[in-house]
C-alpha cells in the first residue's frame, strides 16, 4: 500500500469496489462517501464500450446496495459534465436539461445517475451526484487520453506535436482541480440529498483558445507548440459548459483560480518536473 506523503489519518485500503465484502470492510465506521471510481475514459469507452458497461456498472451499482444498508450520511457520486448532457439546446448548461449523452461513455455515466436515484427513490440512498467540467492541473496525467491541458503541456516540453479534433477543437468548461474538490467538499457539506450540482466555472475553451495561454509560457521558456489538426471525432461533443449556480447558491461554493493563473501553476509543475528541480 501507498504510504509516504499521506495525510494524517488517511488509510488506503486495495480491492475490488465491486465486492461487497471489500466494501462492507472498507466502510465499516464511515458515515460519508465520496464515490469517483471508473475504470474507462472516453476514448477507451468508445473503441470498448461492452468493457465500459461491465467494468463499472455493476460495481456502482454494488457500492449503492452496499451504502444503503449501512448508516451512511451521505453519499457523493462523481459524474460527468461534459458527457451525460450530450450536445446541449442552450448553453451554459443547467442541471435540469434532459440528458442526451452521444457517446458509450457518458450513457454509462448517466445510467450509474439513474440507479443512484432508483435508490434513493426506493431505498432512501442519501446520494449527491455531482458533474464536474474539463478538471486540469498539477499533477495529472498526459497523455492518458483524457486531459488535454496535461497532454498539451507534456507534449510541447517533450517537443511532440499536439493533435486538435475539429478545426479549433472541442469547447469546454476548464476547471483547475482544487475549484472541482472544493466544489466536491461543498456538496457533501452543504448539498442537499437527492440533488443534482454541476461543477464549471461558465465559460468555455477551444482547445485552440487553451494552447494560446499555455503558449504565453511555453514560448517564454523557449517552447514553440507544434500542432496538427485532425479530423472531428464522432465521441466529441462539440460545445460543453456548465451552469453551476445551483451549487453556487446552495452551498457558496464559487471557483477562485482563474483560468491563466490556473494555467501558470500547470505550466511551472511540469516544467519544474521535467528539469529535475
Amino acid at each position: 500500500m501507498p504510504t509516504r506523503g499521506l495525510p494524517s489519518g488517511v488509510h488506503y485500503v486495495a480491492g475490488n469496489y465491486g465486492d461487497r465484502n471489500v466494501l462492507l470492510s472498507a466502510l465499516e465506521d464511515v458515515d460519508e462517501v465520496i464515490h469517483l471510481a471508473h475504470s474507462t475514459i472516453p476514448k477507451t469507452s468508445f473503441e470498448d464500450p461492452i468493457n465500459d458497461i461491465l467494468s463499472n456498472l455493476p460495481a456502482s451499482v454494488t457500492l449503492f446496495d452496499v451504502v444503503g444498508g449501512l448508516p451512511i450520511r451521505k453519499l457523493v457520486l462523481v459524474s460527468s459534465g461534459g458527457t451525460v448532457y450530450g450536445t446541449p439546446r442552450s448553453s451554459p448548461i443547467a442541471e435540469r436539461q434532459c440528458k442526451n449523452p452521444i457517446s458509450s461513455y457518458g450513457v454509462v455515466k448517466s445510467a450509474i445517475e439513474d440507479f443512484a436515484s432508483v435508490f434513493h427513490r426506493e431505498r432512501g440512498l442519501p446520494v449527491i451526484c455531482v458533474r464536474p467540467g474539463n478538471a486540469y492541473g498539477e499533477r495529472q496525467k498526459p497523455f492518458s487520453g483524457q486531459g488535454f491541458v496535461a497532454t498539451a503541456i507534456a507534449s510541447i516540453l517533450n517537443e511532440q506535436e499536439i493533435v486538435i479534433f475539429g478545426k479549433k477543437g472541442t469547447i469546454r468548461d476548464y476547471i483547475h482541480v482544487t475549484d472541482v474538490a472544493e466544489g466536491i467538499v461543498a456538496s457533501l457539506e452543504r448539498g442537499t440529498i437527492g440533488s443534482f450540482y454541476n461543477i464549471g466555472t461558465g465559460i468555455g475553451r477551444s482547445n485552440l483558445d487553451v494552447l494560446a495561454t499555455i503558449s504565453l509560457f511555453a514560448k517564454a521558456a523557449g517552447f514553440k507548440p507544434r500542432v496538427r489538426i485532425a479530423p472531428a471525432r464522432p465521441l466529441d461533443v462539440a460545445v460543453n459548459i456548465l451552469d453551476s449556480r445551483k451549487l453556487r447558491v446552495e452551498t457558496g461554493w464559487r471557483p477562485t483560480v482563474p483560468f491563466e493563473e490556473g494555467i501558470k501553476r500547470t505550466w511551472n509543475w511540469f516544467y519544474h518536473g521535467a528539469r529535475g528541480q
